[in-house]
Order: C-alpha cells, then structure tokens, then sequence
C-alpha cells in the first residue's frame, strides 16, 4: 500500500508524507476500484477535487467521463436542468431538448462540490438516482435511466445543516457510504515547507526568477502560521513573495509583508512586558485581580453584616482566607509573583486588624433598562450614529433598534 500511496502522489503532484493525507490517499485507493458513493470533507483549499480525480483514475470507469460540478455556483432555479436536463418548453428560453449531466456522465463520474447547497427539492432527484439510478428530465414524465458514480464534497458540517433542516439526513448517509476527510493545512505542519518549497520552485521557473529561500525563523513562522485557506491560500503567498521579493533569501521581519501580524494574532502569545504591543504575565495576572475587585467589596459587605449578628468569621478572616486562595492559584501559574501576591495579603490583613481602613463600595445600577440604554449608546457612538451597524452589532433588529431609541429619548 506504501507504494501505491506514494505511486499516487506522484501521478497527480501531491506534496506531504504527514499520517493524516497518507490515511485518506490510501482509503480513496481502496474505495476507487468500487462503486460505491464517497463523501470527501475538508475545509475549503485542502484539494478535494484531486481526491475525486484520484478515485476515477483507479476505477473502471476511468476511460469513462468525469465531470466536476460545484453545486453552489449553480443557480437554483436551472440547477435541476443542470444536472437531469430539460425538453423543450418545460420553463421560459427552454427552446430545445438539453441533456444533463447524469445523462450525458453516464458510465463515468460526476463530482459534485459543496454538496450541502443543493436545494432540498435536487436532494430529492439525486436520492432517487443513487437508489435507483432513475432520474426524469424537468418538464418530463419519462423516466430514464443512468450509470453514474457519485463522488461528493462539502467544506462544512452536514450534521449541522440537517439539525436545520436544510439537507436531507436519508441522502446524507446514502453519500457517506465511504468518508474520507481531507487533513487541513495546519493539521500536517511538516508538510507546510515542503509545500511551499515546491510552489516557489515551479514560481521561479514560471517567471524566470531566482529561486526563493527561508532562514530559520520564517521557516518557523510559516509552520506556526494556522493557514485559513489552507494549500490555496499558501500558493498564493509563495506566489507573491517569488515575484515581490527584491532578496531572495526572506527573513522573518521580511516574510510578515506577505503574512501580516493581524493574521498572526489568531495564535496564542504569552510575552514579556517589553513588547509593548503584547500583554505580559503581570498584566494578565493583575487584570484577574482587578476584575475580581467588585466580587470582593461585595463580599467584605455581607462579612461585616453577618459578623454583628456572629453568624460568620470576620471580614479579616474571611480576606485573609481569599488571599489565600488566590495566591495559591498565582503560585501555580507564576511563581515569580507569588511573593508580591503574598506581601499584598499581609497588607490587607494588617489593615484589616487595625480597623484602619474603610470599606469601599462600588454602586452600580442594576436596572436593566439602563443597561440597554448604555449599551445602544456605546453601540451608536462606535459605529458613528449608523442604525444598520449598530443593530447589527447588537444582535437585534434595526427596527427594534429604532423603537428602542424613541423609547429611551436617545439623541443620536
């Protein structure tokens, strides 16, 4: 199987040797001298369509067509036309008989791409065709017959488009005979450079440049980069840097031209306080502390009111217990602030026993017609008085959005 894998990737220019790619070349292998219907899932840019061409090339019906339909490029109202055809005059400019696809693809493959846009009316034909190989013509009583090996495609999750009722669950697993699921880009980083090696290799020879090199940082930061648009998106950027790149040996300050840091930021960083655009440790941990801040003033209230009536510990046990437990957790996540934590508590406890401070209290409104009135004039004030954003942003209605701004005497 080995050999046949690697057989295959080379006939059709597949780059990679991670687990999750060799796993679903070997099934689509096995699948392929079948006739059964396959599902392929990946995300979008991960070469689904290959994995449809591989598995009529080692099929049968491989001296038979192959056709690649993407069913969301297709309107809805002639993709049943599209696909089973039409006689004259079953719908305005229908002047003559057409065939459709599983008519005129028949004894070969016919892909369908992005499988969960079909209408649920199409669903319907081509679950009669996958049962009974039988479809009729639109505007046709005349029942045909066809032999066609589906192979089909979809970027999103099935499961999800049944629970809302736009995909049929008896098609679904008529098409899910055999899945395969097509690894993403960033789910086999070892293969990321060797692709991109490969893509700038053919780009240099395409445009007769020098060929393109990475020192070790970009090379680190190409493999960390989480690839949204997967092989595609990253032909793209070898593209851009083999024909934009004055040196051709790119550095990481360099290759961020072409990946830039907003892109970046999707990826968890935890730094020193010395990149200022970064929040450090300190900062995290402080902001915890911080947003704790109410939760406690809260609770030394109802301390001191139990403890007149000795039904609880005093607020200074009750503060020094609490300190306790978050300095306890600090030390787990940082060890160097644990003794600053620690000289914070003896503070606070120390004051605490002296009576020598006071007690803050933090009003704040709890009604929540002033809630929403704060939060329709912050989502005004950012989106500078526009409705149609605002509303948006607000997760309601732009004519609720209007009611709601009459009714508060808001002025905009």
């Amino acid at each position: 199987m080995a050999d046949e894998i690697q057989s295959i990737k080379q006939r059709f220019g597949i780059i990679g040797n991670a687990p999750e790619l060799n796993y679903a070349l070997s099934i689509a292998a096995r699948v392929a001298h079948t006739n059964l219907t396959v599902l392929i899932t990946g995300e979008s840019g991960v070469g689904k369509e290959i994995f449809s061409q591989i598995i009529h090339q080692f099929s049968p019906r491989k001296h038979g067509p192959f056709i690649a339909v993407n069913c969301g490029a297709i309107p809805e109202g002639t993709i049943d036309s599209e696909l089973f055809g039409h006689v004259k005059g079953s719908f305005t400019n229908a002047l003559d008989d057409r065939k459709g696809y599983f008519e005129t693809v028949s004894g070969g493959t016919i892909f369908l791409d992005e499988i969960g846009e079909l209408p649920l009316g199409t669903q319907a034909r081509l679950l009669r065709v996958l049962e009974s190989g039988e479809f009729m013509r639109v505007g046709s009583s005349k029942v045909q017959k066809t032999d066609v090996r589906v192979v089909a495609a979809t970027n999103v999750d099935l499961h999800n488009f049944i629970a809302e009722g736009r995909f049929r669950e008896d098609l679904f697993y008529r098409l899910n005979t055999v899945p395969i699921k097509v690894p993403a880009l960033r789910e086999r980083p070892e293969d990321i450079y060797l692709l991109f090696r490969k893509f700038t290799s053919d780009f240099a020879e395409k445009y007769r440049t020098q060929g393109i090199s990475l020192d070790a940082d970009a090379a680190s930061m190409l493999k960390n980069y989480p690839w949204p648009g997967n092989i595609r998106e990253l032909k793209n950027i070898a593209e851009q840097v083999s024909v934009l790149s004055i040196d051709k040996h790119i550095s990481a300050e360099q290759l961020l031209h072409f990946i830039p840091n907003t892109r970046q930021s999707t990826l968890p960083v935890l730094s020193s306080a010395k990149n200022g655009g970064e929040i450090s440790e300190r900062e995290i941990l402080y902001k915890v502390l911080f947003d704790m801040k109410k939760d406690l003033n809260d609770l030394k209230q109802f301390v001191l009111h139990m403890a007149e009536a000795n039904q609880l510990k005093t607020d200074a046990q009750v503060s020094a217990d609490f300190f306790e437990r978050q300095a306890s957790d600090v030390q787990q996540f940082s060890p160097q602030l644990s003794s600053e934590i620690n000289n914070k508590q003896a503070v606070f406890i120390s004051q605490n026993n002296n009576h020598a401070h006071t007690h803050e209290v933090i009003e704040e409104s709890l009604s929540l017609i002033d809630k929403e009135k704060e939060l329709i004039l912050k989502a005004l004030n950012k989106h500078k008085g526009k409705r149609k954003d605002a509303a948006l942003d607000l997760g309601i209605s732009e004519r609720t959005l209007y009611r709601k701004i009459k009714e508060y005497n808001i002025d905009e």
